[in-house]
């Protein structure tokens, strides 16, 4: 007669974790806990809380789900705890098989993970995190001063100021003293082109011709607006 198998623990302290705006909700064994699912709201001072009951539950490994950027704040406050956690894609978890309705989310990444069944994310080490961070924010900045100076170009555009025919860069010396100068109320093509840098390959003369637009208070407007953008 074959004993009926049953699958290894894996974490037998595991806790599982459903990630949200506003509040998260905790599961732990029923063994570690007479209220073995907890609600928290998303506050530091309640993610704090929610480390504290974790701890005093025995709990030493977590699965959470990675909704958004909610995860972060609960994430990086548990692993400065000590805990081992685990972020998992949600597509993940809720494809394994034999899901139950009148289990809730928490209770179903908690016993999925005690059983070694959620595979973590990357994640690479604190260091890494903060460098990518960093890197992250500068590609966003980055995309939005592209944005800034192709606004720029349609307001000068839209203005026939046709100054990136005449320089390679509008951005670089010699055109950003051009539109400097056109934002504080020049608009003789003569005077502007006086901006022209030395290393600037093209003549006065062809510079003040592509100055000789149709200028609008509307568009003025909006060259400032992308100027002051830039330059934040």
């Amino acid at each position: 007669m074959n004993k009926q198998q049953t699958m290894p623990i894996v974490h037998p302290n595991a806790a599982g974790i459903d990630i949200g705006s506003q509040f998260h909700f905790v599961a732990v064994g029923a063994d570690q806990s007479s209220e073995p699912v907890r609600c928290f709201q998303s506050f530091t001072t309640d993610l704090h809380e929610m480390a504290k009951w974790l701890r005093s539950c025995g709990v030493t490994s977590i699965a959470m789900e990675s909704t958004g950027i909610y995860w972060i704040p609960a994430f990086e406050i548990l692993e400065d705890y000590g805990f081992e956690v685990f972020l998992v894609n949600a597509r993940e978890a809720k494809n394994v098989p034999g899901r139950k309705t009148d289990v809730n989310d928490a209770q179903w990444l908690q016993r999925l993970h005690q059983f070694g069944l959620l595979r973590a994310s990357f994640r690479p080490d604190k260091s890494i995190a903060i460098l990518r961070s960093y890197i992250r924010q500068r590609e966003r900045l980055l995309e939005f001063r592209a944005a800034h100076i192709q606004h720029m170009q349609k307001a000068l555009m839209q203005m026939n100021l046709q100054l990136h025919h005449v320089v390679s860069d509008i951005t670089g010396v010699t055109g950003m003293k051009i539109i400097r100068a056109i934002i504080l109320g020049e608009s003789n093509p003569e005077i502007l082109a006086q901006y022209r840098d030395i290393r600037c390959k093209e003549s006065r003369e062809m510079i003040a011709k592509s100055l000789m637009g149709n200028y609008q208070e509307e568009h003025l407007f909006a060259l400032k607006q992308a100027v002051e953008l830039f330059d934040l």
